[in-house]
């Protein structure tokens, strides 16, 4: 399939079909791109930046876009101020990895008018399996957004009301107090990305009866959202208890993002490392990042923070040490004996 034309996007469509029989599928397929009530956009994936080929009236409609202002560009230009790091990066380990995804995103209108984005992103391959193209839908969630906010916040509220997620609560109350942003959009999506990183280690405890999980587990649901390559996670087995898989869970969620947005995952050469050893009933976990910008430590973006302090020096008793090495950063994070937090770090027999 050729590239379009800008007439491509916009104009006039044969009828469904006419007195000589149905016209081309193509065609028909065209018709039904451009007239559909969702807004669509196509990327060329063979093109550098993977520009925008077409765009239908309802895309146009909804972004307040002209074909010509979108022909040849690439689709962040919906992105903006408030726009979520975290979710950018999302977005980037899914196209990295050629995979369908599907994810809220806080975009722009032309006029900078802000609206919540339930984006589907999925690649189209060839005949020969070639990733050619790239279809993007977008439903505008604004509105429902708006309406479930309580509704949801009241399910979630019924739901870890519970003996067994207290310290769950205290999480989230540590990561509202916290998060720190001057945009209140910017804010609100930072919290949003960090409940559920709890919310992932959460679905982890529930599978195993609430009572402990591999941190081979807690560290892979964290950082697989924002792979982009191959990551090396390697340590003996270790089962975290309950009380503590959370807090665990939500500071590797804390690098993780960090790293995709900042360090070593935000380079095509970059590379990241995980590893881990038990010390009697503590435990010591390495993170090194090969290919890190050194800047990204000098400005204090995203390393020792106050909320992974909080995490892991206040809540856990451990301790964070870091290190900058010729190859990149390397965080060392010691942790004391769990029982201190409700449970005993172990290995599995």
């Amino acid at each position: 399939m050729s590239n379009p034309k800008p007439s491509d996007i916009h104009g006039d469509f044969p009828a469904a079909a006419t007195k000589q029989g149905m016209v081309d599928r193509k065609e028909l397929a065209a018709f039904a791109f451009q007239r559909t009530r969702m807004p669509m956009v196509v990327s060329d994936a063979q093109q550098p930046d993977f520009p925008i080929v077409l765009a239908n009236d309802a895309f146009l409609d909804l972004t307040g876009y002209t074909a010509e202002e979108l022909l040849g560009r690439n689709c962040r230009l919906l992105q903006g101020e408030a726009t979520s790091d975290a979710a950018v990066a999302q977005i980037r380990a899914a196209i990295a990895q050629q995979r369908e995804i599907t994810i809220e995103i806080l975009n722009y209108k032309k006029n900078g008018t802000p609206f919540w984005n339930q984006l589907h992103l999925s690649p189209i391959h060839d005949e020969q399996g070639e990733l050619v193209y790239y279809f993007a839908s977008q439903v505008d969630v604004t509105d429902y957004r708006r309406i479930q906010t309580l509704e949801e916040a009241e399910h979630r509220l019924l739901l870890e009301v519970d003996h067994r997620t207290k310290n769950v609560l205290a999480i989230v109350d540590s990561v509202v107090r916290l998060s720190k942003s001057d945009n209140a959009a910017r804010y609100a999506a930072s919290v949003q990305q960090r409940v559920q990183a709890l919310s992932r280690t959460h679905i982890l405890l529930a599978e195993k009866g609430w009572q402990e999980v591999q941190l081979a587990d807690i560290i892979r649901v964290q950082v697989e959202v924002f792979k982009t390559r191959d990551i090396e996670i390697a340590g003996p087995p270790a089962m975290i208890p309950a009380p503590s898989a959370q807090p665990i869970g939500l500071a590797i969620h804390e690098l993780a993002a960090n790293a995709a947005v900042h360090g070593a995952l935000s380079r095509p050469e970059g590379r990241l490392k995980i590893t881990w050893e038990q010390n009697g009933a503590g435990l010591t976990l390495t993170w090194q990042e090969i290919g890190s910008p050194k800047s990204a430590l000098e400005q204090g973006q995203g390393f020792g923070n106050a909320l992974l302090g909080a995490v892991i020096e206040k809540q856990l008793g451990g301790r964070i040490t870091r290190n900058w090495r010729e190859e990149g950063l390397v965080l060392v994070l010691e942790f004391p004996a769990l029982d201190r937090v409700g449970g005993q770090l172990r290995g599995r027999p």
